[in-house]
């Protein structure tokens, strides 16, 4: 099969790094999806590049490729989940996420990443959508400038809650920026919780622009994460999409809420997703 199958360390996040890259390659994952956060390259460490070396040869050793993911909830603001974000209305706020979000392009580059996967966040309550798309767009280009300087893949997530929630909505922002480094992060619990399509069809319409894919189970209306089996999401159906379109990125498991059972849950979930017959 052409892609990885990984890990997000937003799952194991009472492990340390070095440890989950460990456990993840020794289960027999070939990618892990790092979320930069207090205890996993935090960009603001005054020893961080210390830590990406030590990453770097580890990821080298196990044979293992890498996401950088951006959505670590507290990291920024310690009283706000997620903030600020790209329209954040106040420029020295958003400025805030603007130099993470380039710390973490630096750190993918470091690292040999695949890409850099973000999105938009909510938008403040006193901008209208065309303003927070207009700031969205504007900042996406500062990011793009620098993610070219350092020859570095920029993906997309649509989240629901935020600014840019569908697969229609990304569509009309990769339109606007119209740049050949700006792809896609496919969460397809997302798309399948919103009934935004169906998580293959939106797989094949937007296969040249995939760059990195989140996966788990979920239920049709209700934005949570869950193990295989306790959702309603055609997996099968997911991988099968994949395979057709000959997807070669990474397949990110994604449970946050689960690292009290990190190991059980990454072991569960790899057996599951090799059990399929379209992992054949």
């Amino acid at each position: 099969m052409a892609f990885e199958l990984g890990y997000n360390t937003n799952g194991f996040s009472d492990h340390r790094l070095l440890d989950t890259i460990d456990i993840l390659a020794e289960l027999g994952y070939g990618s892990v999806a790092i979320t930069l956060d207090y205890h996993a390259l935090n960009p603001f460490d005054d020893d961080l590049w210390q830590q990406a070396k030590l990453v770097h040869e580890r990821l080298q050793a196990c044979n293992m490729c890498c996401v950088i993911e951006t959505g670590a909830r507290f990291l920024l603001d310690p009283w706000h989940k997620h903030w600020p974000t790209l329209v954040t209305a106040n420029h020295e706020n958003r400025q805030r996420r603007v130099d993470f979000m380039k710390r973490a392009i630096e750190i993918a580059a470091y690292l040999n990443a695949e890409a850099v996967s973000f999105w938009s966040g909510a938008k403040d309550d006193d901008l209208t959508d065309e303003d927070a798309f207009d700031l969205l767009t504007e900042e996406c280009d500062r990011l793009l400038a620098w993610a070219v300087r350092h020859d570095v893949w920029l993906a997309f997530e649509p989240e629901p809650g935020m600014l840019v929630a569908t697969m229609d909505q990304f569509a009309q922002l990769s339109a606007a920026l119209n740049h050949p480094r700006f792809g896609l992060t496919l969460d397809v619990g997302h798309v399948h919780c919103l009934s935004d399509g169906t998580p293959a069809d939106r797989i094949k319409t937007f296969a040249k622009q995939l760059l990195n894919v989140h996966i788990e189970d979920m239920r049709v209306g209700v934005h949570e994460h869950l193990p295989f089996g306790d959702g309603d999401l055609d997996i099968a159906a997911v991988l099968q999409a994949l395979k057709e379109v000959d997807y070669m990125g990474t397949v990110n498991v994604e449970l946050a809420r689960h690292s009290h059972d990190a190991v059980n849950l990454a072991r569960q979930s790899l057996d599951y997703l090799n059990s399929i017959p379209a992992r054949s």
